[in-house]
């Protein structure tokens, strides 16, 4: 059965409150799930020691057993010191697209156009005045 560990929420309306959970990747988000193994309250303080709770033996058993760990409880356990987590990079993801592109040099353009046309104007009344 492959498993994650993974955030279930619970919590009311704008109250979030999130247990981690080892789960079958098939269940439900809050659904079904096999162990509860910590908590996380994202309402607290981010130097709060309560702000995340770990069992860390026993997600070390289920790391051991195959459990793969998705993105967010990964950044937990790396602060914790039990995974390494790589550093990501999306360089593209804050690039321009294309449209976005065309009209910055639609706008380039258009800026150069008039910025040239007032010293062809001053150049033309200078001639003009001799």
């Amino acid at each position: 059965m492959a498993t994650k560990i993974r955030l279930a929420r619970g919590g009311s309306k704008k109250r979030p409150f999130y247990r981690i959970v080892v789960a079958d990747i098939r269940s439900p988000r809050d659904g079904r799930f096999i162990e509860k193994v910590g908590s996380y309250d994202p309402m607290l303080p981010k130097e709060s020691e309560e702000r995340v709770k770990l069992d860390v033996e026993r997600i070390q058993y289920w790391l051991d057993n195959g459990a793969k760990p998705t993105d967010r409880v990964l950044r937990f356990l790396d602060a914790a010191g039990l995974v390494k987590r790589e550093p990501r990079n999306n360089p593209k993801k804050a690039a321009p697209g294309a449209k976005a592109k065309e009209r910055l040099e639609a706008k380039r353009l258009a800026d150069e156009e008039a910025a040239a046309a007032p010293a062809e104007e001053a150049a033309s009344e200078e001639a003009a005045a001799e």
